[in-house]
């Protein structure tokens, strides 16, 4: 059958997955009365709960006797790892860009590597029937992208469509009939070529693995695009590493192709097509699975490096193993070893003694993502603020800079810019009107600066404010910067926190947790109003006397606590203090716990 496969990138919200839905309905991979959930493609509880695309995944649909393989990819920057490869995977992308934001920088920074791969692109002008839409400045922008990225000639003179992926049509004129999906189905055809693989079907077998896996029954499954050659279901290969060293031979047990958002086992794979093997028990990502007379492994795609990291531990508390099962430091080294194993942009290292690993990772959603998925999993962990990875060159200390680009309303612009440009030493590089009483900001930022500052953002913006960062390069040290401001209530006690107490304390800060909340010494209830930390006692009673009062005591009214999200926590913490996660709680505490002080809070929790 004739091949198309593509790409679909967009920045996080701007409807890619709808997209994506629609594409398959109209295609007819569903029956007619086939209940499919909204966001199909979202398969991973995250993602769903987040409405975020994490996770790269390929479907395929047929049109006119053609079969086009899409690759759903993800949005944000912390998940670029995940672009990377699969962009080699395909010969063409659809840019989708919402018709009023125009491109963002997620935008830009999966743009700029599918262009660097010669990739041909197809810009859809998504949401054009909002209110607020501009599809032709977007286009412009768009155009002005692809040149500032070094886009050649071809890649400049791009078709461009108009679309809502949510109504499900797409149109070459703004004002076309607005009935379907079909003329973008038509320019996939047209405009994306045939895999060049396909020629290459006499040649021996080759493919690089580009995901990895896991099937209950069948074990490691890669998936990745047949370079050349055929496979059969039977058949025995090899793997081959980066550098053509041999890593092992297998019999391949089951091949699978994608078709709408099932595989279906296929007897035999064929060059340009999709698919995914199992039978192997040591290949991985960027591997080679190749006939036996092959000796040299396919290029891999470079993967750009990490830029923070993270100490994942034991949870050492008084607390620990009351609520999850998966608490020894070795199961949770194999948890991140095998993370590791199928994400190519996380690295795990051992720290010494053993108990604790540093795992380095995009940004701070990427290793939340993480921390999330393994609390589900019944893991308890302490987890330390995240730490720049800084770079030595010619003698001189560089750090990573990102470009942050803030949509907010005009009255909050001058205090966004005054916390960016002062004490987060960032420079401003843009700044101009976005329409509907908005500014539009865009700053290099040392990533040690924006490391806990969305919190803070939000506060300063009344929750009105978007920002959004990309990673933009490598800049000298800017030399210290100055971190929390505020101090925290740290417990002296061990028990469960009295309201009576917790209402005196009110004075003192915000708190974090509320009455009957179980505490131990040691453990942050609470922000404290000053810059110093204060121990508290957060079990002080009333006292009671025999004398009776003249009046009735007023009931204690406590304030709401503050509920930090895990991100939250991670960044708000500083460089002495941890976070203990477990899969019911999330608490802060000081890095220090005495051993014996520990025991005895312990046996009184």
């Amino acid at each position: 059958m004739d091949l198309r496969n593509i790409a679909i990138i967009a920045h996080v919200d701007h409807g890619k997955t709808t997209l994506v839905d629609e594409l398959l309905k109209q295609s007819g991979a569903f029956r007619a009365n086939q209940d499919v959930a909204e966001r199909a493609m979202d398969s991973n509880d995250i993602e769903r709960e987040r409405g975020i695309t994490i996770f790269a995944k390929p479907t395929s649909v047929e049109w006119k006797g053609k079969r086009i393989n899409i690759v759903d990819t993800p949005g944000h920057a912390d998940f670029g790892g995940e672009v990377e490869r699969i962009l080699s995977m395909v010969d063409g992308v659809v840019l989708l860009v919402d018709a009023a934001e125009g491109p963002m920088p997620q935008t830009k920074f999966v743009t700029s590597k599918a262009l660097a791969l010669g990739l041909r692109p197809i810009v859809v002008l998504n949401k054009v029937d909002k209110t607020d839409a501009e599809p032709d400045r977007a286009l412009d922008e768009c155009f002005d992208l692809f040149a500032s990225l070094d886009a050649d000639d071809d890649q400049l003179d791009f078709p461009h469509m108009y679309a809502s992926g949510r109504s499900g049509w797409a149109d070459h004129e703004l004002d076309g009939p607005r009935k379907d999906l079909s003329a973008l189905f038509d320019l996939i055809v047209n405009h994306v070529p045939a895999p060049k693989q396909v020629a290459r079907q006499g040649e021996d077998f080759s493919m690089l693995a580009t995901t990895l896996g896991a099937d209950a029954f069948v074990g490691r499954v890669l998936t990745g695009r047949v370079e050349s050659g055929r496979l059969k279901v039977g058949a025995t290969v090899q793997a081959l590493s980066r550098v053509g060293q041999k890593i092992e031979q297998f019999r391949v047990t089951k091949i699978q192709a994608f078709r709408g958002l099932a595989q279906q086992d296929i007897e035999e794979a064929l060059a340009g097509d999709i698919v995914s093997i199992a039978g192997m028990s040591k290949a991985t990502v960027a591997d080679t699975i190749c006939a036996l007379a092959v000796d040299t492994a396919l290029p891999a795609q470079p993967i750009d490096p990490p830029t923070i990291t993270v100490t994942f531990g034991i949870n050492d508390s008084p607390l620990a193993g009351r609520e999850g099962k998966k608490v020894q430091s070795r199961v949770i080294r194999d948890r991140l070893m095998k993370e590791a194993e199928s994400n190519v942009a996380i690295k795990v290292t051992d720290t010494p003694g053993g108990e604790a690993f540093e795992v380095a990772g995009r940004g701070e959603l990427q290793m939340g993502v993480l921390i999330e998925n393994m609390r589900r999993e019944g893991f308890e962990l302490g987890i330390s603020r995240p730490k720049v990875l800084l770079r030595e060159e010619n003698g001189q200390t560089l750090e990573p800079i990102e470009e942050a680009t803030i949509d907010v309303d005009d009255e909050y612009s001058g205090v966004v810019i005054e916390k960016l440009t002062g004490g987060r030493k960032g420079d401003l590089v843009e700044m101009r009107p976005a329409g509907a009483g908005k500014t539009r900001i865009i700053a290099h930022v040392p990533s040690r600066g924006l490391i806990g500052y969305h919190g803070e953002f939000l506060t300063d913006t009344r929750g009105t404010g978007v920002l959004n960062r990309v990673f933009h390069g490598w800049a000298p040290h800017k030399g210290p910067m100055p971190g929390r401001r505020a101090g925290v209530l740290i417990s002296m006690e061990a028990g469960e926190a009295v309201a009576y107490a917790l209402w005196n304390l009110e004075d003192r800060g915000k708190m974090f947790i509320g009455a009957q909340t179980k505490i131990y010494q040691g453990m942050i209830i609470g922000e404290h109003s000053r810059e110093n930390d204060l121990e508290v006692n957060p079990l002080k009673g009333k006292k009671l006397t025999n004398v009776r009062a003249s009046g009735t005591d007023e009931a204690v009214r406590l304030t709401t606590p503050i509920t930090l999200s895990l991100e939250e926590a991670i960044a708000y913490i500083n460089d002495d203090e941890l976070v203990e996660v477990t899969p019911e709680s999330i608490r802060l505490r000081k890095r220090f716990l005495d051993p014996h002080e520990r025991k005895r809070a312990s046996k009184q929790l």
